[in-house]
């Protein structure tokens, strides 16, 4: 029986479609192989002729390249993914993975009319065929190299270092199901300078010098190898090469009941677990219900609106640029939507936007004097927010870029306290009269000169982010707590910050905006300055959304009957239906502790109930619609809003309280 499957494997070799590959494919030595030699130059040059290099050289051709060059040191096609065949799924984690596997699955299907190529798993068919040969023993066992990544996804884009060197690596053994949509999506990103879809998470920028350890990723990937099937609960974290990049006060804050999560490589606080509870119950706990995290971020939550919190926010991404002269704030003025020419101690919210007006940076530039800026962005734009300033920068002499992440600690002072805890720590007045909101000073906090406090939170909560240089985090820190004894201080983490901004609808890049993701379409208008006296980098396309108007919008759903303790929880990614129709997905949520209720932030679509296009989307369509999110195929009813909710929610508790003491004084 196994000599019929060979027979029918020869077969299938010779038959149509197979001769401009079976040169390729002989068993003979890659010495005897037909030499070609190489052109002068070439358009593009691929290296690696598996199934991702020449799925890179199809769609390049098929965009109308001509001049391609594919090197394969061994045999064409011949790469891990050929030992895979069959393993073709469309479940993924992403989305951005779930169209790529849909593509590649559509496009396996066309090939086969294109080239005559049998594209069906060979053995699928053989079984129908002969289902005798379920029964046979295997006589090989194929051990082939495979490649994995720290985080489980591919890696692809343009290299932040070598402006036109390209990579598309690290299929963790789903080449087969990623190779099509993977090798389109950079042969757009070739042609066109980007591609048709958003791929952060995919993007090599996303990873820094950092993860190139060799025992990083020795450690890593044997973690990584395991989970790959497993299930994976929300918001879970990798045990292994951790504690890579810690702020100064790390220790500390580990020794006060600090539960900690990686970005990029660092170390960042989710909460802190009071001394009465059960450490190994809460870091064992895994569920896509209630968390048992809940009370404690709803006691941090509290504490941020009612008296002071701190949150060590030193992971946060900072730049400055200076100059000479006026080519910093000249080539701010290009590269970001808003208008940065304010006076001296003004602090600007702007994006840094693409040529489609997407967002490729979200941040906030303070103005440090005439000819020097400071950059705060997320995170993980580190490396991409780098990249994409050099590649616009000129080169000047007289421009100065600096990387300064490293300089400084981040401290967080959130709640209505926060000013009377500076207030005790500076000679520098901090009321508002003085220190208005959106402001940066230099000042003394403590003995610590040289601290750069600024008012604003990122939550909206009133507060102080103070960037601190380093050898003085400590000091600070201890003053602060201190001080802030006496106004009820204490700790906070990310998850507490979470909820906070989400209730605020504050969008974070890379989860609610990314590179297609317009001001217009979220509600930043503000942030944009058409007609600020000159050109910048998405102009034209903002000026003719504005003119077309867009076609999606991000809206704030809040839950109605939804039982918090009961039901699922909305994690992201979860469909929303209006009026009993698809119209987008969830990009973020959490539970409002303000509310009680929990706050989902999405964008709603208007597609065309005859045709599937999409239609322009207006306040009014958004307004009139009736809301359902649906979570693990169970929907509830959603309130969608295009403005914060707490505003309101304060505004009426504060008339309540009114109304209740003019009772209790009659």
């Amino acid at each position: 029986m196994f000599s019929r499957l060979l027979s029918v494997a020869r077969r299938q070799r010779t038959g149509r479609g197979w001769q401009n590959w079976s040169s390729g494919r002989s068993g003979a030595p890659a010495a005897e192989a037909h030499s070609v030699a190489l052109p002068a130059q070439a358009q593009v040059v691929i290296c690696g002729g598996g199934i991702m290099g020449t799925s890179v050289a199809y769609h390049l051709s098929k965009m109308g390249w001509k001049d391609i060059v594919l090197l394969e040191q061994g045999r064409l096609a011949a790469g891990s993914t050929r030992f895979c065949a069959g393993i073709l799924s469309t479940a993924r984690h992403l989305t951005i993975e779930q169209k790529m596997a849909d593509y590649s699955n559509k496009l396996y299907q066309q090939l086969e009319q294109e080239t005559g190529i049998q594209t069906e798993p060979l053995l699928s068919s053989l079984l129908r065929r002969m289902p005798e040969l379920e029964t046979l023993e295997i006589m090989k066992l194929v051990n082939c190299p495979e490649t994995f990544t720290p985080d489980m996804r591919c890696i692809m884009g343009e290299s932040p270092a070598v402006q036109g060197y390209y990579v598309l690596v690290g299929m963790n053994s789903a080449g087969l199901s990623f190779a099509g949509g993977a090798g389109r999506y950079l042969a757009e990103w070739m042609v066109h300078g980007y591609p048709s879809e958003s791929i952060w998470e995919l993007d090599l920028k996303r990873f820094g010098a950092l993860q190139s350890s060799r025992t990083f990723l020795r450690h890593r990937v044997m973690e990584v190898m395991p989970l790959l099937y497993d299930l994976k609960v929300p918001r879970w974290d990798f045990q292994t090469g951790r504690q890579l990049r810690t702020s100064p006060l790390y220790d500390r804050l580990d020794a006060q009941g600090a539960r900690w999560m990686e970005k990029h490589g660092f170390e960042r606080p989710k909460y802190f677990v009071p001394p009465d509870k059960d450490l190994l119950a809460l870091e064992q706990s895994k569920t896509f219900y209630k968390p048992d995290w809940f009370d404690i971020v709803e006691s941090e939550v509290k504490c941020c609106k009612e008296a002071v919190c701190v949150i060590d926010m030193s992971s946060f991404t900072k730049f400055e640029i200076t100059s000479t002269g006026d080519q910093a704030l000249e080539i701010l003025q290009y590269l970001f939507s808003n208008d940065l020419d304010v006076p001296v101690g003004h602090i600007v919210h702007t994006g840094m936007l693409n040529e489609g007006g997407g967002y490729e940076n979200d941040c906030s530039i303070a103005r440090l004097s005439k000819r020097s800026f400071f950059m705060i962005s997320p995170t993980d734009q580190q490396v991409h927010c780098w990249a994409w300033l050099k590649k616009h920068m000129p080169e000047d002499s007289n421009l100065l870029l600096e990387d300064v992440t490293w300089k400084y600690t981040a401290l967080n002072l959130i709640g209505p306290r926060a000013v009377d805890v500076l207030s005790e720590l500076s000679y520098a007045p901090m009321t508002p009269d003085h220190f208005p909101s959106l402001f940066c000073k230099e000042m003394s906090v403590g003995y610590a000169n040289g601290i750069r406090v600024m008012s604003m939170t990122h939550t909206g909560e009133p507060g102080f982010m103070l960037y601190i240089p380093i050898e003085y985090a400590l000091h600070v820190y201890n003053e602060v707590m201190s001080v802030g004894q006496k106004y009820g201080i204490r700790n906070a983490g990310y998850y507490a910050l979470r909820s906070l901004r989400i209730e605020k609808f504050f969008a974070f890049w890379g989860q609610d905006l990314n590179t297609l993701t317009t001001p217009l379409e979220c509600g930043r208008e503000s942030r944009v300055k058409l007609d600020k006296g000159m050109d910048f980098i998405g102009r034209d396309a903002l000026l003719q959304q504005k003119q077309n108007g867009v076609y999606k919008r991000l809206t704030m759903f809040i839950l109605d009957d939804h039982d918090t303790d009961l039901d699922l929880w909305p994690w992201w990614g979860e469909p929303i239906y209006r009026n009993g129709q698809y119209a987008g997905k969830t990009t973020s949520s959490a539970y409002s502790y303000t509310l009680e209720r929990h706050v989902c932030l999405g964008f709603v679509h208007n597609f065309s109930e005859d045709t599937g296009e999409e239609q322009v989307v207006t306040a009014d369509f958004i307004n009139r619609g009736e809301y359902e999110i649906d979570i693990a195929g169970h929907r509830f009813q959603a309130k969608a809003k295009l403005y914060p909710v707490t505003s309101l929610f304060t505004h009426k508790r504060r008339k309540d309280d009114v109304e209740l003491s003019d009772l209790h004084g009659k």
